[in-house]
């Protein structure tokens, strides 16, 4: 009990009102530091105690400490309370109705690299093609030895080829091919598959160049497949990349603005480059007899070493192996058909860019 005959001691009671109608925490700090802060009133009665006779200072003592208990609780209690009316009220202010409708926000879509990969499956599938997978990191036997690419290739060399450091005879693959190798020693023949995927080469980057692209291999490996048969395939396959038809006008005795020309890949044999006069307009590459050539794709007859590298000879009748294959990069056809100069805008992720050619 505090002495109330000793009129310089706070009135406890009083003072624990006045702490339990403070509506804010502003107030009762203010409050706090009236009562028990360094120039308190409680905090000035303590330091009278020095001053105080000996038999007053123990009794006096004694009730200044216990009012400070008293006070301390009840400003503890109240600031409790304050808190959670201040964390209430900051929930009630910042509550979402989620019964709202959402604001409208702009849809995602494919990108363009994507929707050109995923039309380029649908259109093999659809031709009993089956697609193939295989490692990003690849030995050199697989990216190149099988394939007929000997050791003294330019190919093979560190200022084409990004090889992995500490592992011997691994790489980042530089071609898709590297997944026919693979697909012919565990799947066998006939096989008529394609792969696609991100391929990597030693290059600078620059509007035409990157060091990670994206690319499709085809390969066929069945009885009685020759040079006619690549040539009508590829001719099937620039219909659907440019949406035109090729082999109508052919029957039709149209020119066509399609060339095939003599090429060498260690992989193919004999080996084509298709190239197509190509122009500009309104902002989108056309198939045109006054344009310029532009290199397409390259395509070829599998070379026998191929076939031997991977310990095939004939079909189960026994006539010898023969099989065409092709690869063209996803970006290129891009570039070509939608107008696009410059290779490094597929990877800057530019909204305006990915909501221009995106489909929903």
């Amino acid at each position: 009990m505090i002495d109330q005959q000793n009129k310089s001691i706070l009135n406890g009671a009083h003072e624990k009102e006045r702490i339990a109608a403070c509506k804010n925490l502003a107030e009762w700090d203010a409050l706090r530091v009236e009562l028990l802060g360094k120039n308190g009133r409680l905090t000035q009665e303590l330091k009278t105690l020095g001053s105080c006779p000996p038999e007053e200072r123990r009794s006096r003592g004694a009730l200044l400490n216990a009012l400070r208990e008293d006070l301390e609780t009840a400003l503890a209690v109240k600031k409790d309370v304050l808190d959670c009316e201040e964390a209430q009220e900051k929930m009630q202010k910042d509550r979402v109705d989620v019964t709202l409708p959402c604001r409208p926000q702009p849809h995602g879509g494919f990108h363009l690299l994507s929707q050109i990969s995923h039309d380029l499956i649908d259109y093999f599938q659809s031709r009993g093609y089956e697609v193939f997978e295989g490692p990003e990191i690849d030995s050199e036997k697989h990216n190149f030895e099988i394939l007929n690419v000997p050791e003294h290739h330019p190919a093979r060399q560190d200022q084409d080829t990004l090889y992995i450091k500490g592992f011997p005879g691994q790489l980042l693959r530089t071609q898709t091919t590297a997944v026919q190798s693979r697909t012919l020693l565990s799947h066998g023949v006939p096989v008529r598959g394609i792969t696609i995927g991100s391929v990597f080469r030693n290059d600078a980057v620059d509007a035409t160049h990157a060091p990670m692209f994206h690319q499709l291999d085809w390969f066929v490996v069945e009885p009685g497949v020759s040079m006619a048969h690549l040539n009508a395939f590829v001719l099937d396959v620039m219909s659907f990349l440019f949406q035109r038809d090729l082999s109508a006008q052919a029957a039709r005795g149209d020119p066509i603005p399609v060339r095939f020309r003599p090429s060498f890949f260690p992989f193919t044999e004999p080996s084509l480059e298709v190239d197509c006069r190509c122009s500009r307009q309104n902002g989108e590459l056309k198939l045109d007899m006054d344009g310029d050539w532009m290199e397409i794709l390259g395509c070829g007859m599998i070379h026998p070493n191929v076939f031997k590298n991977c310990g095939l000879s004939t079909f189960e009748d026994g006539t010898p192996l023969q099989g065409f294959a092709g690869a063209f990069g996803i970006e290129r056809i891009a570039m070509l058909k939608y107008g696009i100069t410059d290779i490094r805008q597929f990877y800057e992720n530019d909204q305006r860019w990915l909501q221009h050619y995106g489909r929903k």
